[in-house]
């Protein structure tokens, strides 16, 4: 029997539209996520929502909030709660480096995208600093510029 082909379809990514809309992105970071077994299996079938979550430190680790990953339709009884908090696995440096630039004010800790990584869930989160209306609205402008170059591009070819 021949090894089976790698189904691209069946290795989701969660995006969070809101980061990017809402916040300035400075600096990524790629952390693993202690998760169960029931919400491994429900993340694989794409049920899970992070554009409401939040990340944020607490005596020395970073927990993952708001995050909501349905429960297994299969699971049994001791099924995982919807919206628990959820542990990210960073490097001790890596927790530093975030915790300082917290405290520092003006920034929050939002994650980007949730996405397999051969067979681990990873989480990238990010710094970012709040975008205010007229920010939101320049980008606006600046996308729908670049809309119309493209498309006058395209129609002179």
């Amino acid at each position: 029997m021949c090894a089976q082909s790698r189904d691209p379809d069946r290795y989701t990514e969660v995006r969070n539209a809101k980061a990017g809309r809402d916040y300035f992105i400075e600096e990524k970071f790629e952390a693993g996520i202690a998760l169960r077994g029931t919400e491994v299996k429900s993340i694989r079938g794409g049920h899970a929502q992070i554009s409401d979550a939040f990340a944020r430190v607490e005596k020395g680790e970073v927990w993952l909030c708001n995050a909501h990953i349905d429960p297994y339709e299969y699971g049994t009884t001791s099924n995982h709660d919807a919206r628990r908090q959820r542990k990210l696995l960073l490097n001790r440096s890596e927790i530093r480096k975030i915790a300082q630039a917290l405290d520092a004010g003006g920034r929050v800790l939002v994650p980007l995208r949730l996405y397999f990584k051969e067979s681990l869930v990873k989480v990238e989160v990010a710094l970012g600093t709040g975008k205010k209306q007229f920010d939101k609205r320049e980008d606006l402008k600046k996308r729908a510029e670049l809309r119309d170059r493209e498309r006058t591009v395209r129609f002179r070819q």
